[in-house]
């Protein structure tokens, strides 16, 4: 196959990872919507003697939490947030159960042209440039062996766990070396390529596709493509697929969702004929370039090929030179992922900074007399919380900026050790931060968290 990696990984970087400040922007809609929600209920709460507050911090749900939006969604952003509820705090039917969900953000959605909506499955906010919000509505209760279980509100309650779906992709993710999001995001870069091309798969289906028939190769171009390959060939011969937390419950709820299955195999076996080209002997850089074009239609492609006819005002590969894009693993994970997040005690968390097994100060205090915090130098966590025994406690180590990302080496992931001190030695500059998680009764009870900025 003609090696076009270092194109391919630029584009996937310039084109089809959402930018760090798209991202904000989802998060900043969901925190504001979130607010709105918890101040409209607190209003209705009093007005009619109710107690509808929610159990625990909202949870973010769907391509968001997996980290799977694209850049080609045209604002066009789903953002899924659980909201959930004690059973003992909502009305049984759930029609009335959203319809206090509606009352609540219509009290502080007055500038919306569209007001709050009640749907099937959530209660939506639509922005006018194409954003849209959906509250999914979840009770809670403890069952016989004081676990809790979750039912989703529908046209219906049943059960379902808010946290299910994005755990497994998570795990998956994971299990294949961090590289499922990269097919996932890719497919769905695809799928959204040409604006009539209506009726496709939505991306948990991609996923569970992509999860299923994952195909491990060194470069990015051969991993996405003998991934759709293989897809294209299950699809071929068997278009069901189910939901991976609960395999006796099929993904495809309605009828045009056959549809929708018959489309993804037939524009994906026509544009991969395409990519042939790409195993001739013979094949020249302009040719793969070409195919590439043809199976994304994306100008990054058009331009690329272009490049060698015309000196573009801001080619791809000027780009290139001065954008360094690091393939590093999104190796970071979030407690509100993992258990309820109910912050109900204090923790506060410090650190003793040491050289050569010398006390040098308190970290806190460093930084605020402006000292610099370098490397090689040994970091005592000590974290302190007025929860009461017995709990669990859990770690996080999260390394930012180029260095950490150029080394590979962000981490993030949340580990237990059930001490409240923890070891770390400074190695290369970032805003570098540690979290501290208290888990009792299945819940995080209380967090803290430490910025470690190292300087050179």
């Amino acid at each position: 196959m003609y090696n076009l990696n270092t194109k391919f990984k630029t584009f996937y970087h310039s084109e089809v990872v959402l930018p760090k400040a798209e991202k904000q922007k989802l998060f900043n809609k969901k925190n504001i919507n979130i607010k709105r929600l918890k101040e409209g209920l607190e209003e209705y709460n009093a007005e009619n003697g109710t107690n509808h507050n929610s159990a625990e911090t909202p949870i973010v749900q769907g391509s968001v939490a997996m980290s799977t939006v694209v850049q080609n969604e045209e604002n066009d952003y789903d953002i899924d947030v659980a909201i959930v509820f004690d059973k003992s705090n909502l009305p049984e039917g759930t029609t009335k159960t959203k319809n206090v969900i509606v009352n609540a953000l219509t009290r502080k959605c007055s500038q919306f042209n569209v007001e709050p909506e009640a749907k099937t499955n959530c209660v939506r906010i639509v922005y006018a440039e194409n954003y849209h919000i959906d509250f999914a509505i979840y009770r809670r209760f403890t069952d016989e062996n004081g676990e809790y279980k979750y039912e989703h509100c529908g046209s219906e309650w049943r059960e379902r766990n808010p946290r299910a779906i994005t755990k497994w992709f998570l795990d998956q993710n994971k299990d294949k070396e961090y590289k499922l999001r990269e097919i996932v995001r890719l497919m769905k870069m695809f799928s959204k390529s040409r604006s009539g091309w209506a009726n496709m798969p939505g991306g948990l289906i991609q996923s569970v596709l992509a999860d299923e028939k994952f195909q491990s190769y060194d470069r990015t171009d051969e991993r996405f493509y003998y991934t759709m390959v293989s897809i294209r060939d299950r699809l071929a011969v068997d278009k069901e697929v189910y939901n991976p937390t609960d395999t006796t419950k099929s993904l495809k709820l309605v009828s045009s969702d056959s549809t929708k299955m018959d489309n993804l195999y037939n524009r994906l076996n026509d544009k991969l004929i395409k990519l042939d080209i790409l195993f001739d002997s013979d094949c020249t850089y302009k040719q793969a370039v070409e195919a590439w074009e043809n199976f994304f239609n994306h100008s990054y492609w058009t331009d690329l090929k272009q490049e060698e006819r015309a000196q573009l005002t801001k080619s791809y590969s000027q780009l290139s030179e001065s954008q360094v894009y690091y393939d590093y693993r999104e190796t970071e994970e979030y407690i509100s992922n993992m258990f309820p997040v109910n912050l109900k005690f204090n923790l506060e968390l410090d650190c003793v900074v040491s050289k050569n097994d010398k006390r040098v100060g308190w970290l806190q205090a460093m930084l605020q007399r402006r000292e610099l915090l370098l490397p090689e130098h040994g970091l005592n966590f000590r974290a302190q919380t007025d929860a009461p025994m017995p709990y669990e406690v859990y770690w996080k180590v999260r390394n930012r900026g180029d260095i950490a990302k150029q080394k590979d080496c962000i981490r993030g992931q949340i580990k237990r050790t059930d001490s409240l001190y923890h070891v770390e030695e400074t190695s290369f500059k970032g805003d570098h931060y540690v979290e501290c998680y208290i888990i009792k009764s299945g819940e995080c009870v209380a967090k803290g968290k430490v910025d470690v900025p190292i300087r050179v």
